[in-house]
């Protein structure tokens, strides 16, 4: 079994998805008490997703964010860098258009695209500034960023109680049901690791992106940042 840390290298990531790609959705249903769809719409209503719009899901993994926004009227592309998880996005949503992409070298040209979406995967790139600055890149002027990603809340006990969460449950649930329960222990531990809101947003506008904004999901266990191309 694959487990990467926190280095995130592309090989060891994608390998660990690869991995996990037939059961990931069960899983992630149970750890997340079934909010994925939400996140999903709250995302897609971000980008302002409708008829007439070209949307890039970046790291869009079985395709559920991207299924979502499809059904917002927007055309999508699914990109993913594990051949696993966009195989099970076809099989799951057929007719969904996916390339095998890594997010720090989309191959699309420059503002092909009026809004690009990643939800949940920007944590998982070594390197996320340089994968900020290629979805600036494919983005056209004035269209919009939208970036839906686990967080630490504010609030001290909400905060302590999702930390004994990611660090006990978390595991312990991949470990009942999941092909490779390393994989959900790295999960928890890039979650504590990830940058708070206000940090993140500073990264996304020192990568090109105006008008960074940010609010909590949830109590904060979430958040969704947005932003517009310069």
């Amino acid at each position: 079994m694959v487990r990467a840390d926190l280095s995130k290298d592309t090989a060891q990531v994608s390998a660990m998805f690869d991995q996990v790609a037939a059961g990931y959705d069960r899983t992630r249903n149970r750890l997340w008490w079934g909010r994925m769809d939400a996140w999903g719409r709250r995302m897609a209503a971000a980008a302002h997703a409708g008829p007439g719009t070209r949307i890039l899901d970046v790291a869009a993994g079985t395709g559920t964010s991207s299924a979502i926004i499809a059904r917002h009227g927007g055309a999508v592309i699914a990109s993913d860098f594990s051949l696993g998880m966009l195989d099970v996005a076809g099989r799951r949503h057929p007719g969904l258009s996916r390339v095998a992409a890594d997010a720090m070298a989309l191959p699309f040209a420059a503002g092909s695209f009026d809004a690009t979406t990643i939800s949940f995967g920007l944590r998982n790139i070594s390197d996320p500034q340089a994968a900020l600055r290629e979805m600036r890149r494919v983005t056209r002027p004035g269209g919009r960023l939208v970036v839906c990603e686990f967080s630490m809340p504010p609030a001290t006990v909400p905060r302590a109680l999702w930390r004994v969460y990611l660090r006990r449950i978390v595991p312990m649930i991949g470990k009942r049901i999941s092909s490779n329960p390393e994989a959900y222990v790295y999960l928890a531990e890039s979650i504590q690791a990830w940058p708070a809101p206000s940090a993140l947003a500073g990264q996304i506008a020192a990568s090109g992106w105006s008008d960074v904004a940010w609010r909590g999901l949830d109590g904060g266990v979430v958040h969704l940042h947005t932003a517009v191309a310069r």
